[in-house]
């Protein structure tokens, strides 16, 4: 049992370590096609979407009240009315629908 522990810190470390350093030793040059810039650039926007939207479904007692602030925070946030204001509409929405539902 010790010695899987230690195999899977040397895989994780071997992965990482590739995830990180190949690219930097393979690309030298900038990247010049209007594509993979784009995407490159999105990336961490994707990422941070795709871990934030199940945790905001299911941090409520019914799925339907996240999904319902998600859908207010995101109009709020379309009209600018900025973090606290959008941030009190989800939590006030959350609370009126977790208690009549």
């Amino acid at each position: 049992m010790k010695n899987s522990i230690y195999v899977y810190i040397l895989l994780m470390a071997v992965t990482v370590f590739i995830i990180r350093v190949l690219p930097l030793t393979l690309i030298r040059k900038p990247i010049q096609n209007l594509f993979i810039r784009s995407f490159l650039y999105y990336v961490p926007y994707v990422t941070l979407s795709v871990m934030t939207f199940p945790a905001i479904v299911r941090a409520t007692a019914s799925p339907i009240s996240g999904i319902v602030a998600l859908i207010l925070g995101m109009i709020g946030a379309y009209k600018e009315l900025g973090l606290f204001k959008v941030t009190l509409i989800c939590c006030i929405s959350v609370l009126l629908l977790e208690m009549f539902i």
